[in-house]
C-alpha cells in the first residue's frame, strides 16, 4: 500500500508528483483544489512515506498507483507523474474524467524522431552519477528544475523542504524512475485519449522544454495549453498564482452550470 493524503469533499482528483520528490510539493495547489474537490495525493512507490516493494516491475509500478485512483477521477500529474497520468487515462475501467499535466512530456529522452527530450548521453551520465552519489544527484536535479525561473530560490527551498519534512526517495526507486523516464514513449497513446486535458509548460523549463508540452497538447484529442512566462519545471511553486488560476479555470469548465465557481487561488503574487 502507498502512503496517501486526502483533503476536501466532492468529486475525486488525484495528484501524482515527479521523480525524486513526494506529495508535499503539492501542498499549496491541493489547498486550493480541496475547496471543491476531494483531493487525493499519493507518494509514488519508494518516494516520501511509501515503501519500495522488492522486484517491482514497470507494470507493477503503475498497478500500485492504480489501486488508489477512484473511478471518474481527474488526474493531475507533474513530470513523471504526468506520464503515469497519461498511462492510467488509457485504462477504460478507471473512466478518468480529465487530465492536468504539469511540465509533462510523452517522451523524456531525445531520439531521432523526438527533438524535445534530454540527450541520451546526459541521461546515461545522470544514471552513473546516481549510482555513485544519489544524494548529490537529487540535489543537482532540484537545482535544474528551478534554473532560469523567476523566484527560483523560493521554489528550490520548497522542494528541499518537501524532502526534509516528508522523506527522501529510496535509491532503488530513483534508479527505477530514471529507467522509466529513459524508456517511456507515450506518443502513440496521446491521440486516442478521449479526456480533456490542461497542459502546463514553463518558458524556461530545463527538464522538459516547452516544445515538448506544445507537442503533447497538439497530440492530445482535446487539450488546452498554458505556458507560464519565466517559469522553470515547478511553476506550481515558483508561480503559484498563475498556475492555480489556470487549473481552477480548466476544472471549472468541467463542472455543471449549477456548481459554484472555485474560490480565488491562494498564494497570490504578482505576475512576471
Amino acid at each position: 500500500m502507498l502512503h496517501t493524503e486526502t483533503c476536501g469533499d466532492g468529486a475525486p482528483l488525484v495528484m501524482l508528483h515527479g521523480w525524486g520528490l513526494n506529495l508535499r510539493v503539492f501542498d499549496g495547489l491541493a489547498a486550493v483544489l480541496a475547496q471543491r474537490w476531494r483531493v487525493i495525493r499519493i507518494d509514488l512507490p519508494g518516494h516520501g512515506r511509501s515503501a519500495w516493494p522488492d522486484a517491482l516491475t514497470r507494470d507493477g509500478f503503475a498497478d500500485a498507483v492504480r489501486e488508489h485512483v477512484p473511478r471518474q477521477a481527474v488526474l493531475c500529474g507533474w513530470s513523471l507523474g504526468g506520464q503515469l497520468a497519461l498511462q492510467l487515462a488509457a485504462e477504460a475501467a478507471l473512466q478518468v474524467r480529465a487530465l492536468v499535466l504539469l511540465h509533462a512530456t510523452p517522451r523524456f529522452q531525445r531520439s531521432a524522431d523526438w527533438a524535445f527530450g534530454m540527450p541520451p548521453e546526459v541521461m546515461a551520465n545522470f544514471a552513473r552519477q546516481l549510482a555513485l552519489d544519489y544524494e548529490r544527484t537529487v540535489a543537482d536535479f532540484l537545482s535544474l528544475q528551478v534554473r532560469g525561473s523567476a523566484d527560483a530560490q523560493q521554489a528550490l527551498a520548497a522542494l528541499r523542504l518537501a524532502l526534509l519534512e516528508h522523506g527522501a526517495a529510496d535509491p532503488r526507486a530513483l534508479k527505477f524512475g530514471l529507467e522509466w523516464l529513459a524508456q517511456a514513449d507515450l506518443r502513440a497513446l496521446c491521440p486516442v485519449l478521449p479526456q480533456p486535458a490542461l497542459v502546463v509548460a514553463g518558458q524556461y523549463d530545463r527538464v522538459t522544454p516547452p516544445q515538448a508540452q506544445r507537442a503533447l497538447a497538439a497530440a492530445l484529442h482535446e487539450a488546452r495549453l498554458v505556458e507560464i512566462r519565466r517559469a522553470g519545471h515547478a511553476a506550481f511553486l515558483s508561480h503559484p498564482q498563475e498556475l492555480q488560476a489556470a487549473v481552477v479555470a480548466f476544472l471549472g469548465g468541467l463542472r455543471g452550470a449549477d456548481d459554484a465557481p472555485l474560490a480565488t487561488p491562494i498564494g497570490v503574487r504578482r505576475g512576471h
